[in-house]
């Protein structure tokens, strides 16, 4: 059975324990009444929304109706009034707070960003003004760990927290890799027939840690004869990929397993531009051996391609002519791609109410990794969907349906995922995530995994 990778579990746990080697931060003071404020505010100026009642909301859904009308006085260029409205939310709101005041805080720093971008539009992308809280210190490591995080980059940090502390990185990765072994056995047979040694390759868009291949690593060493295994991975930075291939080369050695990394450097959408067709030149210069069963692994990446769906399709096409044996698919079910502000802001609002609904029931107070990962991981995705316009977007998250009409068009077949996928990812949840508000649902023959009713990540596989 696929697991959580054993790499991946040790590098949770000793990050989690140097986080926990920190004290945590104290709890900011309580702020000032925020309903009183906002009566003073509404008392000197004349913009008043008529629809919000202050007296009878609870002060959660009080404070996320202040948020929208902060937002819609953006939307119509009243800046004064905007301003005066992000600082009372600023005032009454904490990334320290429960979760409803740690919503608050992210969104109201993007507000304010954006507001900031307003008046002052900058030469250089949004990620370099944000201002997380700093990351932990790196503290003295296990040497087994071979997959302990050797940067100081407070995003890579963040993912590392993220795959440890909720379930949605796990479950994509473990989804995809069990949709993936199961199309390598398939073709197993093929390879046995004709006495060769079965070779799989795997073309994985932005591999970050390569967190997501020992447990398939280990599954494969575990067949007889173990096939040879070939990773071409995309990134942005190619110390980071040299280090990472280096890491799965050590993992791969103690298995006694063949193994093959190549780097796929691509430009850096934060600091250069990015464009498909740069991709699909990439590509086009990509050696598929003919003995090898290849597969196409874009989870959590694609979405990033969509300012521009035409070209997007185009590089669906192009990985189609490689003729994969199996492309796994895992994005974010939201529509934060719409080009109105305030729709995309909405949308927003919901789907991370639900993301942060989902960390507090199952962390403690003052987790560190908590803030680590809402403030930087998350506050990052907040930001970029509310403060930035046209181009310099990023993330451009659309649901299911969009993804499945865009991989049918460019000629691709749903394949189901299995019973023992799915087997696998309420395992996943159960062990690991004891927590009832998690639901999984099969729906087109693919998994949405969600919080409560709000389904948040999907993952699917096509041929």
């Amino acid at each position: 059975m696929l697991g959580s990778s054993s790499h991946s579990s040790h590098q949770d746990q000793n990050t989690e324990d140097n986080l926990q080697q920190l004290d945590p931060p104290p709890p900011p003071p309580p702020p000032p009444p925020l309903f009183h404020r906002h009566h003073q505010m509404q008392n000197q100026h004349q913009h008043q929304d008529p629809e919000i009642e202050t007296t009878q909301t609870p002060p959660s859904i009080h404070m996320r109706q202040l948020l929208f009308t902060a937002a819609q006085l953006i939307a119509r260029s009243d800046l004064t009034a905007a301003h005066r409205l992000i600082s009372i939310l600023s005032t009454n709101s904490s990334a320290y707070g429960d979760a409803a005041h740690r919503l608050v805080h992210s969104f109201t720093r993007a507000l304010s960003l954006r507001l900031h971008l307003h008046r002052h539009p900058p030469p250089l992308p949004i990620i370099l003004n944000l201002h997380p809280p700093p990351p932990p210190q790196p503290q003295p490591t296990n040497n087994n760990n071979i997959f302990m995080t050797e940067y100081g980059d407070p995003i890579l940090q963040s993912y590392l927290s993220l795959n440890q502390i909720t379930p949605y990185i796990r479950f994509c990765q473990l989804t995809a890799n069990q949709a993936i072994l199961e199309a390598i056995d398939q073709s197993h047979h093929q390879f046995q027939h004709d006495h060769h040694q079965q070779s799989i390759h795997i073309l994985d868009f932005n591999i970050m840690h390569g967190v997501q291949w020992p447990p398939l690593m280990q599954a494969m060493a575990d067949r007889y004869p173990p096939p040879s295994l070939r990773i071409t991975a995309t990134g942005t930075n190619l110390t980071i990929l040299r280090r990472t291939g280096d890491r799965l080369s050590i993992f791969a050695h103690s298995l006694g397993l063949r193994f093959r990394f190549y780097p796929l450097l691509i430009p850096n959408p934060n600091t250069e531009t990015l464009t498909v067709d740069q991709i699909i030149d990439h590509l086009s210069s990509l050696t598929i051996n003919p003995n090898e069963t290849l597969a196409v692994n874009c989870v959590l990446y694609l979405h990033r391609l969509l300012k521009n769906r035409d070209k997007l399709c185009l590089l669906l096409r192009k990985i189609k002519s490689l003729n994969p044996r199996i492309v796994t698919l895992a994005e974010q079910e939201a529509n934060h791609n719409h080009p109105i502000f305030l729709q995309r802001f909405s949308e927003g609002l919901v789907y991370y109410t639900s993301i942060f609904e989902s960390l507090e029931a199952t962390l403690p107070p003052n987790s560190r990794e908590r803030i680590e990962v809402e403030q930087v991981w998350f506050g990052r995705e907040i930001a970029d969907i509310v403060a930035e316009e046209g181009d310099r977007r990023k993330e451009r998250h659309e649901r299911f349906r969009s993804w499945e009409v865009m991989m049918r068009s460019s000629g691709f077949r749903n394949v189901p995922l299995s019973a023992y996928a799915l087997s696998q990812a309420k395992l996943l949840l159960r062990l690991h995530y004891p927590s009832e508000g998690y639901n999984l649902e099969v729906v087109n023959d693919s998994f949405f995994l969600g919080w409560q009713n709000q389904p948040l990540f999907s993952v699917s596989s096509w041929h």
